[in-house]
């Protein structure tokens, strides 16, 4: 299980897994190097809502992700072997408003400057979800609440 606020790359046929609640997981995987991470990151203020992104966050979050890149590609990976996933989970809006610029849109521009291309997915639940990732192939897909006891216990001690 990948923790909130960090990172792990792998080349190996391994599962990578984040319980998302108010936070994202950015999967970054190169095909060229059959190598992927899970990046898994909450979103500050502690509401479970994307919040307005600030400088101190921009500089903290550009610093992981600077790392967490360079852990994936190394220094020459072509973008075109780059395949990138944003799956965020939010609770659902308030009266409040939404944030101009959201911690999901930091991290699709940052990306974007590097030409690589990032499908984003965001679902608004109370209940958190699981991101599955086998980052030597590529696959992600998510699991909500009820497929989570429908798990054998042996998997889910192992994710």
């Amino acid at each position: 299980m990948v923790a909130p606020d960090t990172y792990h790359v792998s080349p190996e046929p391994v599962l990578l897994a984040a319980e998302l609640h108010g936070a994202l997981a950015l999967c970054l995987h190169d095909e060229g190097r059959g190598i992927g991470g899970l990046l898994h990151l909450r979103f500050k203020g502690g509401t479970g809502r994307p919040s307005d992104v600030t400088d101190n966050t921009l500089s903290s979050v550009l610093v992981v992700l600077d790392r967490f890149k360079r852990a994936v590609l190394g220094n020459g990976a072509k973008a075109n072997d780059v395949h990138a996933r944003i799956l965020a989970h939010a609770l659902p809006p308030t009266e409040e408003g939404e944030p101009s610029a959201t911690l999901v849109d930091l991290i699709q521009a940052d990306l974007a400057d590097g030409k690589i291309v990032c499908g984003t997915q965001t679902m608004r639940r109370t209940e958190p979800v699981r991101v599955c990732f086998q980052p030597f192939e590529g696959r992600v897909w998510i699991r909500g609440p009820s497929d989570l006891r429908a798990v054998p216990r042996a998997l889910r001690s192992g994710s």
